[in-house]
């Protein structure tokens, strides 16, 4: 008899002992599969591991490389003439691009014009949709 509670002691001590560590194994961080494309704008985590990504691999660029002239530019400070510009390079790419040409550009420090920004949110927005 004796036996039989010590073995049921200990078995209940490794049933003990194997829940509390299983417990502890899924606090394990995960990290998502996938890449940046996925980054719907609500998750701030997201978008700085993606800006972070994006800064060690080279900038990339959208037959843009005309828009590095308006580096370091406020975005209020743009002509007819220059916010043209930009919208004919937005209007020449895939809707599903304009995020990541947006990352482009603050990457090379170019700011988006203040008369581009609500459009390019509205397409932003519905390419994720």
């Amino acid at each position: 008899m004796q036996y039989l509670v010590f073995a049921l002691l200990a078995l209940g001590i490794i049933a003990a002992l194997f829940g509390f560590l299983s417990r502890h194994d899924n606090d394990e961080i995960v990290v998502a599969e996938g890449d940046c494309t996925t980054c719907d704008g609500n998750n701030s985590k997201c978008e700085q591991e993606c800006m972070m990504e994006a800064s060690v691999r080279p900038i990339e660029y959208y037959d843009d490389e005309e828009l590095d002239a308006f580096r370091g530019r406020a975005s209020d400070s743009y002509s007819d003439e220059e916010v043209e510009q930009f919208s004919d390079v937005l209007y020449t790419m895939r809707q599903d691009e304009v995020a990541a040409w947006l990352r482009s550009l603050r990457l090379r420090e170019v700011s988006l014009p203040d008369a581009l920004k609500d459009e390019v949110a509205l397409l932003v927005d519905q390419s994720k949709k």
